[in-house]
């Protein structure tokens, strides 16, 4: 599985919003100076993630966007699907039209490389990663 700069640019933008106060709004160009990910770029990842509820909009000069829902509740898992599509590693893992399913003596690599893919990504939310950049702030380097 490969992730594109679709998923990585939604999940960086994400938790650029994670780490704002609760409820407050940023501007797409806010956002994109911030993060260095183009303004137009981010209006795209943002259409899908906006029609799944991980994030609101409201339009206006004061308007931005937020997240949809407390950091806790939202999942890389969730935002890579929603900007990805399937996680899956091979599309015929949950495929029941494969015409070597009977036979296929992979298949259940695939299925099991899947399941544990997906326990990952569904275990991570936002907020572990907010977490974990407060985290990175405070390692003392020393040589």
């Amino acid at each position: 599985m490969r992730i594109s700069t679709k998923g990585r640019y939604s999940l960086e933008a994400l938790l650029y919003m994670a780490l704002l106060p609760s409820g407050e709004y940023s501007s797409t160009r806010t956002i994109a100076e911030n993060t260095g990910i183009s303004d137009g770029y981010l209006e795209q990842l943002f259409i899908p993630l906006r029609k799944t509820g991980i994030i609101r909009g409201i339009r206006g000069p004061q308007g931005g966007y937020t997240l949809g829902g407390h950091p806790d509740t939202i999942t890389v898992g969730k935002i890579l699907r929603t900007v990805e599509g399937s996680i899956e590693p091979v599309e015929c893992v949950h495929s029941k039209v494969c015409p070597a399913q009977a036979d296929c003596i992979s298949r259940h690599t695939w299925s099991e490389l899947y399941k544990e893919i997906t326990k990952c990504v569904d275990s991570i939310t936002l907020k572990d990663l907010v977490e974990a950049y407060y985290a990175l702030d405070k390692l003392e380097y020393a040589i």
